[in-house]
C-alpha cells in the first residue's frame, strides 16, 4: 500500500490545480506554481509513454537472437561468431540503437570486448507476430545456394553478384576470393552449405558488402565475425559528429537553434574536430575511385559520421552509401516529371530528361559537395579568427561543386586538397596532430 503522507503529496499535486475552494485559499502564486507541476508531470509521462512505445516497436533485439540460434542449431547456417552468440554466451546484446524495426542495432560484448550487432528481421506488420511466423519468414533468406551447388558454381554466383552490385571490375576475382575467405569459417579449405548460405544472406546487406569491399580502408568499421545474416563490427566510440540528437517525437518541442546551441557547447576542441573532418575527407577520397568502383553518399547525415577516442573518423552506418553501378541501374530507363523523381536514397538525385521522361543515370551532387555542406555547421563555429576566412572560402566552394563526375574529377581533388592542406597546416606539429 501507498504510505498515507504519499498519497495526499500526490493529490495535491494532481487534483488540487482543479480545486476550486483549494485555489480560494491559497495565494495565487502557489497555484500556479502548482498548475506547473501538474503540466510538467503530464509531459514527462508523455515523454516516458512514448519513449517506452518507441523501444517496444524498434528494439526486438530478442527476436533476431532466437531466429539466428534456431538457425543455428538446425545447421541451416554458420558463421565465426555462432559458438558464442548461441553456446558460450559471450557475445551479448545490451543497449538498443535502432532507428528502424527491420534493422536491429545493439551495443554489446564479445569477450569483454566492446562491439556492434546488427540484423535484420522482416517487417512486424507482414507477419502474424508469432515465433513460428517469424521463422517460416526468415527461412526465405537462406535459401540460395541450394544442396548440389558445386565450388565453381558458386564461385560464379558470387562473382555475378558482384559485378551487377560493383560493376565490371577487373579486382571482382580478387574480391569473390576475399568472400571464400570469410565464408569459410573453420578454415579447412571449403565452404558447407551452411557456410555458403550465411556469405549469400550476409551479401545482400548493402552495409556488409560495402564492408568486405573496404575492409583495408582506414575509416571503415572493422568486420569482426557473423553468424548468419546477424554481423559484429567495431564499437565506434562516438557514433554520430553530434552528441545530443533529439528524438523525433520531441523535435516540435525543442527549438532548432536551441539543439544546435548545445551541440556546439558539447562538441570537441576545433583541433579535434578538425582532424576528425580531415579523417572524413579522406574517406571522400577513398571511395571517390576505389579498388572496386566509385561509391555514393546518399545521405551526408551527422548521424552516419562517427569518430574514435583518439578522433580518428568512422563511418558508424554505411547503409546509406552505395556503389555507383547500383545508382546507375536505379536511375536507367526510370521515368521521370521533375528532378525528384530521379534521386536515390536521399539525395543522390540527377537529372531529368523532360523530352523523354526519363532520368539522366549520373548524380549531380559529387559526395565532396554533400559532406561540405555538413562541415559547414560542424567545422566553422569556433574556428580560430586567423583561419576563418580562408575557411569559409573553401566550404563556399565545395558546397557549390556540381556537374558530371567524369568531367569534373581534377577541380574536385583540387579542392578537397586545398581544403586538407588548410586543416592540417592549422593542427599540424601539436598535440591533435
Amino acid at each position: 500500500m501507498m504510505p498515507r503522507a504519499l498519497r495526499r503529496l500526490v493529490h495535491l499535486v494532481l487534483f488540487c490545480p482543479l480545486s476550486k475552494g483549494l485555489q480560494s485559499r491559497l495565494p495565487a502564486i502557489k497555484v500556479k506554481y502548482l498548475l506547473l507541476a501538474w503540466l510538467g508531470i503530464l509531459i514527462a509521462s508523455w515523454v516516458i509513454y512514448m519513449q517506452y512505445a518507441s523501444y517496444s516497436e524498434l528494439c526486438r533485439g530478442h527476436v533476431c537472437h532466437m531466429v539466428i540460434c534456431d538457425h543455428y542449431r538446425r545447421g541451416i547456417i554458420s558463421g565465426s561468431s555462432c559458438k558464442a552468440l548461441c553456446d558460450q554466451k559471450t557475445l551479448t546484446l545490451q543497449r538498443c540503437m535502432s532507428t528502424s524495426s527491420t534493422h536491429q542495432v545493439y551495443s554489446g560484448l564479445w569477450k569483454e570486448r566492446p562491439v556492434v550487432i546488427k540484423c535484420g528481421i522482416e517487417d512486424p506488420v507482414k507477419i502474424d507476430g508469432s515465433p513460428d511466423s517469424v521463422l517460416r519468414q526468415e527461412m526465405s533468406l537462406f535459401d540460395k545456394p541450394t544442396r548440389g551447388t558445386s565450388m565453381d558454381e558458386f564461385k560464379e554466383m558470387l562473382h555475378s553478384f558482384l559485378k551487377a552490385n560493383l560493376g565490371e571490375q577487373p579486382s571482382l576475382t580478387t574480391l569473390v576470393d576475399r568472400v571464400i575467405t570469410l565464408a569459410d569459417v573453420n578454415q579447412d579449405g571449403k565452404v558447407s552449405l551452411a557456410e555458403a548460405k550465411s556469405i549469400w544472406a550476409l551479401l545482400q546487406i548493402n552495409e556488409f558488402l560495402l564492408m568486405v569491399a573496404l575492409q583495408e580502408k582506414e575509416h571503415t568499421p572493422k568486420l569482426l565475425g557473423f553468424c548468419g545474416d546477424l554481423y559484429v563490427t567495431e564499437r565506434v566510440g562516438h557514433s554520430s559528429l553530434y552528441r545530443l540528437e533529439v528524438p523525433h517525437y520531441l523535435q516540435a518541442l525543442v527549438p532548432e537553434a536551441l539543439s544546435s546551441s548545445l551541440n556546439h557547447w558539447l562538441a570537441p576542441a576545433w583541433p579535434r574536430r578538425a582532424r576528425i573532418t580531415i579523417g572524413l575527407l579522406e574517406f571522400v577520397e577513398e571511395v571517390f575511385h576505389g579498388s572496386y568502383g566509385s561509391f555514393l553518399i546518399c545521405d551526408a547525415s551527422p548521424r552516419h559520421v562517427g569518430y574514435n577516442a583518439r578522433y580518428d573518423c568512422k563511418m558508424a552506418n554505411l547503409r546509406s552509401v552505395a556503389s555507383e553501378a547500383v545508382v546507375r541501374g536505379f536511375l536507367r530507363g526510370r521515368r521521370c516529371e521533375t528532378n525528384a523523381d530521379c534521386t536515390y536514397g536521399r539525395d543522390c538525385t540527377a537529372t531529368c530528361d523532360r523530352l523523354v521522361k526519363q532520368c539522366n543515370t549520373e548524380v549531380v551532387q559529387p559526395n565532396l559537395a554533400k559532406v561540405c555542406v555538413l562541415l559547414q555547421d560542424f567545422l566553422l563555429f569556433g574556428a580560430p579568427s586567423d583561419l576563418r576566412g580562408d575557411l569559409e572560402k573553401q566550404l563556399r566552394t565545395c558546397v557549390t561543386l556540381s556537374g558530371l563526375a567524369s568531367q569534373m574529377e581534377v577541380h574536385h581533388s583540387l579542392v578537397l586538397n586545398n581544403l586538407k592542406t588548410l586543416l592540417w597546416k592549422k593542427i599540424s606539429n601539436t598535440q591533435y596532430s
